[in-house]
């Protein structure tokens, strides 16, 4: 087993929702740190632990940003993070992960399962630090964790979707 840090500047950690029922507006999270336990000769023994800073979501839009850290969305002021612990990694026969885990949002837990890519093989970069990576995706329910604010379309439909996907890109440092 390999203990790897998430390295939060090379690592993406990004979202669509549904926007007036047309398109898909994009945002990301700049702040993530964590954990992955990582066990090449066993992937199902392997573990990932995140933490993820509500403060560091961009959508491109300041007062949109605000307005998601406020308590019509994430009520960063009591909940600054969201968190993700893995509870069991599954090995598909064409060498995908299903990483199942408790993802935590303005204090509620629910299961999801990250449908990743295989780890990358170990590399190391050009000053000796050995990395690995991944990529992985998620949809979730915004509803589900308590992100319920909305609005009615006069024309039908809402301001925004219930459907989050996320979309995960991981860059592991090895530790010493």
């Amino acid at each position: 087993m390999a203990t790897y840090t998430i390295d939060s500047v090379h690592s993406y950690i990004g979202f669509s929702v549904r926007h007036m029922m047309v398109t898909q507006q994009r945002g990301q999270f700049h702040s993530v740190s964590g954990t992955a336990n990582i066990d090449r000769a066993n992937l199902a023994a392997s573990s990932v632990e995140a933490v993820i800073g509500i403060d560091s979501i961009d959508t491109n839009n300041e007062q949109r940003d605000a307005h998601l850290k406020s308590a019509d969305f994430f009520d960063a002021a009591n909940h600054p993070n969201m968190t993700f612990k893995s509870t069991g990694v599954t090995v598909t026969s064409d060498g995908r992960l299903h990483i199942a885990g408790d993802l935590t949002i303005r204090g509620t837990t629910k299961a999801v399962v990250l449908d990743a890519d295989p780890i990358t093989p170990d590399h190391a970069d050009p000053w000796g630090n050995v990395k690995a990576g991944t990529s992985a995706s998620t949809k979730v329910s915004r509803k589900e964790f308590g992100l319920h604010w909305n609005a009615a379309l006069e024309a039908g439909g809402v301001v925004v979707g219930d459907e989050v996907k996320i979309n995960l890109d991981l860059e592991f440092q090895l530790q010493a």
